[in-house]
């Protein structure tokens, strides 16, 4: 094996001619699924991240025998990993574990009423039948609708970079004359086929996690109601850490070097073309640079300005995603009211997003929407036994002020209300807390404003119209991650890569299937 390697390393060495250093910027998700890809070609790949470890956002807290996923908790589209890991010839099952949850996830209404989205379809259409008329028959012509769209948009857009407008408009799927709905909101293509608050608030709450309104998103994003219902929603043994460490493992067993605790500080460019990175302790240098890291911070605090392809007027114009509250808890006891995930939705739905979405809005809210994750009721390695884990998010506007009252007025509120809907005592056997705001992504992820997850959705911030992989001033310099082409969460990153790493390989003259 190791000789097949060394041949292969000094054969792509000659093809290149010599354009083989390339050095990562972050450890994120984008950036250790493109160390893989591209150390798996035999490039030789330094990965430097800023934090302890890698998965970025997908960091680990643990105390008190209590472990977290930082950031994200849910496991969608599972073709999508299945697509990545078959770049090595494997399969997610290789790496961990996948249990496919019942229920899905569990909703809260604000006028009291539980219930159930199920792995089962048919159990869903009853469901919607019992919010409305005809409810499950117009949910199953609206998740046949989501099917067909998201069969197209994987196969035709999610895929492939967009360099001007005809490569959007000239892909097959509008050729096939497929109706995209693009100039109709989301809001608005779900109000015109329910008619019940019910029915709409769980076919709209996954905006939420796009970093959008539905008020504002594209109507083609109702694909989301597909893959929570029909693909359904699992979770991998040991949690989403557990699938950034197989993605880390891999990168490894093909060669990258990672450097962790150690801060990108500049990107040296000279002549148009990127030449070393500069850390607080090392220079790296560097036939091409690869920015994992957040993408606002990259462009205005590490690239001096004539090699900026985004300036600041540019970000501030950007309709940027939610940050967030969220507050770790280890409880030392079994809240038996709750489900894996849990939804509490809000009755004023609309003013809740203004209150996210609209600058002129925005503040520190008073009775918000909320979601609750509890990976210890699946994975037994979450809590100690007959304790629970309990991550509790709110969407939060970014940019604004955050300080410990600020904070802890939003905890107590939050907790009096989910204690009442839940009907238990969870404050009084709280053993581990701790909370993090926008200073924490900030401070931890160099987050621009704060965001918790980069670019909202809107029609004018998708496909396109997002911030391009390949800078535009410098020549050699690269972008993936969730700002970035296909978008928000861990799926989109993994697709953002394979597509940028594919793009360096072609400048590089690397047959990416060779």
């Amino acid at each position: 094996m190791k000789f097949l390697y060394l041949l292969q390393h000094n054969t792509i060495n000659m093809v290149c001619g010599g354009f083989m250093n390339i050095v990562i910027v972050g450890a994120g998700f984008g950036g250790i699924s493109a160390a893989a890809l591209l150390a798996q070609k035999g490039l030789e790949v330094t990965v430097i991240e800023k934090n302890e470890g890698p998965g970025g956002r997908a960091s680990v807290y643990s105390e008190g025998g209590f472990t977290f996923d930082m950031g994200p908790s849910w496991y969608l589209m599972p073709d999508v990993f299945e697509n990545f890991f078959a770049e090595f010839n494997a399969r997610p099952e290789d790496f961990y574990d996948l249990k496919k949850l019942e229920p899905a996830y569990r909703v809260f209404f604000d006028g009291g009423r539980v219930v159930d989205v199920s792995s089962d379809i048919e159990k869903n259409y009853e469901l919607f039948d019992s919010f409305e008329e005809d409810g499950g028959e117009r949910l199953r012509e609206y998740l046949e609708s989501a099917g067909k769209l998201y069969d197209s948009v994987v196969k035709e857009m999610l895929y492939r970079d967009y360099r001007s407008v005809l490569d959007f408009l000239n892909g097959k799927l509008l050729l096939q004359g497929l109706r995209l709905n693009i100039l109709e909101s989301l809001e608005h293509f779900v109000n015109r086929r329910f008619k019940s608050d019910e029915a709409r608030k769980i076919l709209q709450y996954s905006m939420g996690f796009l970093g959008s309104a539905p008020q504002n998103t594209p109507s083609m994003y109702h694909i989301m109601s597909h893959i929570d219902m029909t693909l359904g929603v699992f979770y991998p043994e040991g949690g989403i850490r557990r699938v950034a460490q197989s993605i880390y493992e891999l990168a490894l067993e093909h060669g990258a070097r990672f450097h962790f605790n150690e801060e990108v500080k500049r990107i040296e460019v000279i002549d148009g073309v990127a030449t070393s990175i500069i850390t607080d302790r090392n220079i790296y240098e560097a036939d091409a640079v690869l920015v994992n890291a957040d993408y606002p911070h990259s462009e205005l605090e590490l690239l001096d300005e004539p090699h900026r392809t985004y300036d600041e007027a540019y970000w501030e114009s950007r309709v940027m995603a939610p940050s967030a509250f969220v507050a770790y808890l280890g409880v030392d006891r079994v809240i038996d009211a709750l489900e894996h995930h849990n939804l509490f939705l809000e009755r004023d739905w609309a003013d809740k997003f203004q209150e996210v979405f609209d600058p002129r809005r925005a503040r520190w809210p008073e009775r918000p929407s909320y979601y609750v994750n509890v990976p210890s009721r699946t994975d037994t390695t979450a809590a100690p036994q007959g304790s629970d884990t309990l991550f509790i998010l709110v969407p939060l506007a970014p940019g604004m002020e955050d300080n410990e009252e600020l904070r802890e007025g939003l905890y107590r509120r939050v907790m009096d209300d989910l204690e009442r809907k839940v009907g238990e005592n969870i404050r009084d056997h709280v053993v581990v807390k701790r909370i993090f705001a926008i200073n924490d992504f900030r401070d931890r992820y160099n987050a621009y404003r704060g965001t918790a997850l980069g670019l909202s959705h809107t029609l004018r911030q998708t496909a396109l119209w997002r911030p391009s992989h390949k800078s535009k001033k410098v020549k050699n310099l690269y972008y993936t991650g969730h700002y970035t082409h296909p978008g928000i969460g861990v799926p989109m990153t993994l697709i953002s890569s394979q597509i940028v790493c594919n793009e360096m390989m072609d400048d590089m003259g690397i047959n990416p299937d060779g």
